[in-house]
């Protein structure tokens, strides 16, 4: 089941752990910075490709991003 929370909450992290600005995350996935605003606040949310996207932007797998997996590592 997807978790919203969790997924603000890691993806919010993950940017802030890689010192990654909104506008670089969406220049690197093909969206503008107030789309990543609003997936950051939960105001709206990516598609599959963009959700994919950030995952490979970070090398962290989709299930840890929704909150599946509490292991950010790709198997």
């Amino acid at each position: 089941m997807f978790k919203k929370e969790l997924f603000i909450e890691r993806l919010n992290l993950l940017m802030k752990k890689n010192q990654t600005s909104k506008q670089a995350l969406g220049n690197a996935i093909g969206v503008s910075r107030p789309a990543i605003s609003q997936f950051a606040s939960g105001s709206n949310l990516p598609s599959i490709e963009k959700l994919a996207a950030i995952a490979d932007h970070f090398d962290v797998s989709i299930d840890y991003l929704v909150g599946q997996s509490d292991d950010p590592k790709r198997k």
